[in-house]
């Protein structure tokens, strides 16, 4: 059975490949959508903050605070979406 190592190692880099997509899109979504392109939220919004909860709320664990400004930052520092191609390889 040397061939059950290999398709789960292949799972693996899929699902992983996946969630880095959809962390990107997250990214996306709040600086271009809610942020209107801009580097921050208005002052004193609590953009961040309101997203984690409807998220949470709509999907589950995995939107906190913290996750959310990660997905913002990893697509201010990769913008164009061809890298994140090769990222996730």
């Amino acid at each position: 059975m040397s061939w059950l190592p290999q398709a789960r190692g292949k799972a693996r880099s899929a699902v992983n490949a996946a969630m880095v997509e959809a962390y990107w899109l997250i990214g996306r979504r709040i600086v271009e959508e809610e942020q209107r392109g801009q580097h921050k939220a208005e002052y004193g919004g609590r953009l961040i903050e309101d997203l984690s909860t409807a998220l949470t709320a709509d999907f589950g664990k995995g939107f906190s605070y913290a996750n959310l400004y990660n997905c913002r930052q990893f697509y201010q520092t990769f913008p164009e979406q061809e890298i994140l191609y090769t990222a996730c390889r």
